[in-house]
């Protein structure tokens, strides 16, 4: 009886704020500029059923609102303002030329403060805190030069990738994931995955990521809507989620911060570690500024995004098991673009070796089809939330502060504004004297908030469709001696996978299938640093 009391009274409570709140708003927005136009809500929780439902794909049914209310829409969820984008030459105006406004990110929170997100780059506010990382990640993998430092690495992983495949192709996504982890531990830390069984690190980053993404949900925890729930004590009815929140956070900085000592000792022992941590503490002092900048922006190289509906950053993990995931649908179902990628690769290339980043400049119908792949399924339909600093208005709309703003870049990206027949696959449109908008202008993200590993994952990408292509067949599906269709279904998420599919995956001839074998040499298998590990 007593708690059903102290629960009636706490929604009362809730409701008599909410109605101050709504008094109050009314007699400051009676002289400002009207909100962008956007469906009617409900009293309290507003526009929460205008959302899409929690397992579906999502940016179809916002590209909705842009017939009924225009390139740009207002939403209130229980009142947080939400602004939908829906055209891309808005989000140009407001992300890009009003970069300084809307670059902060929006405050959750269960994930941030009592996970510890709100650590990572991808969570931080747009603060100096936030500026000092970018710019660490700018001296190191910011630009062409820099980043080449790992196109040896990043060869040699998808090297290793392509062995798996060729002795399994049967677990080609298995092959993805460990291939985007490997690399990604590699490049953070200059830490080597076991190849062949279950890591200890690659298992607990893993794991976090699956924390995030239960976690990292509009709408899933109401201590993100009314952050004084977070002071309710534990024994407290209805509050197992501040548990689980102290189990995640205990997973969460074991994942960032032993990584830390690993390359920490491994540089006191004088041993080669030629990472992008080990490189970051050899260029800034040992203050305490700079160990926490140095490890988060290292731990938001592999842990900055998550698989489903999460609401801060990208990933280059991620995003990597995504696209190629996708590349390979792609060829499936469109052999007439993998053949004449072959072609190409063939003409300039030959069969004696295997594609480099050197070879890229020579390959524009590789080029071509990276940029259909990346067009073709968007790998972060909504991009990522940003957050106004500051009142700002646009086109005689007011934007208020703390406005959340999502940009439809699924829809940017199937505009017949942009391109002719958006839902073909055709590499084509990017060639020739008037080639298409690159989609990479919008897929990695606006002003300062564009993705820092940009570079990095862009070159993965290509070295894993070019030295595919360069020695694989990937072909339809078969059953009962008939080949068949595989399905193209783009799944929900922040990062959007496509469903589950099957490919027939075989080596070009005999002579390619030598050529994978020969990767061995040129890259043997390493031993696995989980020892090393253990030991800090």
């Amino acid at each position: 009886m007593k708690d059903a009391t102290l629960i009636i009274g706490f929604v009362a409570a809730l409701f008599a704020v909410f109605i101050i709140d709504k008094i109050i708003q009314a007699r400051k927005n009676a002289q400002r500029l009207p909100l962008p136009p956007g469906p009617r809500g409900y009293p309290i929780i507003q526009n929460m059923f205008d959302l899409p439902k929690k397992d579906t794909f999502a940016a179809p049914q916002y590209a909705k609102f842009k017939d009924k209310y225009g390139p740009i829409t207002a939403l209130r969820i229980i009142g947080k303002p939400f602004i939908v984008i829906n055209d891309p030459q808005v989000a140009l105006d407001i992300l890009e030329k009003k970069s300084a406004e809307f670059s902060s990110r929006p405050s959750l929170t269960f994930i941030g403060e009592l996970v510890g997100w709100d650590k990572a780059t991808g969570g931080i506010p747009y603060n100096d805190i936030f500026r000092l990382h970018r710019k660490v990640f700018a001296r190191i993998i910011g630009t062409k030069t820099t980043a080449a430092q790992f196109d040896d690495l990043q060869e040699a992983e998808v090297g290793h990738f392509l062995l798996h495949v060729l002795d399994n192709p049967g677990n080609l996504k298995e092959h993805i994931h460990k291939e985007a982890g490997t690399v990604a531990l590699k490049i953070a830390y200059g830490y080597n995955a076991d190849q062949f069984k279950k890591d200890p690190l690659l298992s607990k980053m893993n794991k976090v990521m699956d924390d995030f993404a239960r976690s990292a949900v509009l709408g899933r925890y109401l201590v993100d809507f009314f952050p004084i729930l977070k002071y309710l004590p534990d024994w407290f009815p209805g509050t197992e989620w501040k548990r689980q929140a102290k189990e995640y956070r205990a997973d969460f900085l074991d994942a960032v911060e032993r990584p830390y000592r690993f390359v920490e000792t491994q540089m006191t022992e004088g041993r080669e570690n030629v990472s992008y941590l080990a490189k970051a503490m050899a260029t800034s002092e040992d203050t305490p500024e700079d160990v926490h900048n140095n490890m988060w922006t290292a731990g938001s190289i592999f842990s900055g995004a998550a698989d489903t509906r999460d609401l801060w950053t990208q990933s280059y993990h991620y995003q990597s098991v995504a696209s190629v995931n996708a590349f390979f649908l792609a060829m499936a179902k469109f052999p007439e673009a993998q053949k004449k990628a072959q072609e190409e690769i063939d003409r300039v290339v030959g069969s004696d070796r295997l594609p480099t980043v050197s070879d890229r400049d020579n390959l524009p119908y590789l080029e071509a089809l990276i940029k259909e792949v990346l067009r073709w399924h968007t790998i972060a339909p909504m991009g990522l939330l940003h957050m106004s600093s500051e009142e700002a208005s646009y086109s005689g709309y007011r934007i208020p502060k703390g406005s959340l703003v999502l940009c439809n870049i699924w829809w940017f990206m199937h505009s017949p504004e942009l391109y002719k027949n958006p839902f073909e696959f055709r590499p084509e449109r990017f060639l020739g004297a008037e080639p298409e908008t690159d989609p990479r202008r919008y897929v990695f993200g606006f002003g300062r908030r564009i993705c820092p590993g940009k570079i990095l994952a862009d070159n993965s990408l290509y070295l894993n469709f070019a030295q595919s292509l360069a020695v694989f067949d990937i072909g339809k599906p078969v059953a009962n001696g008939q080949e068949y269709e595989p399905k193209f279904k783009p799944l929900p998420g922040a990062i959007s996978h496509v469903a589950p599919y099957e490919a027939t995956i075989k080596p070009r001839s005999p002579r390619h299938e030598q050529l994978i074998r020969s990767i061995e040499q040129r890259f043997p298998w390493q031993e696995s640093d989980a020892k090393g590990l253990e030991a800090v």
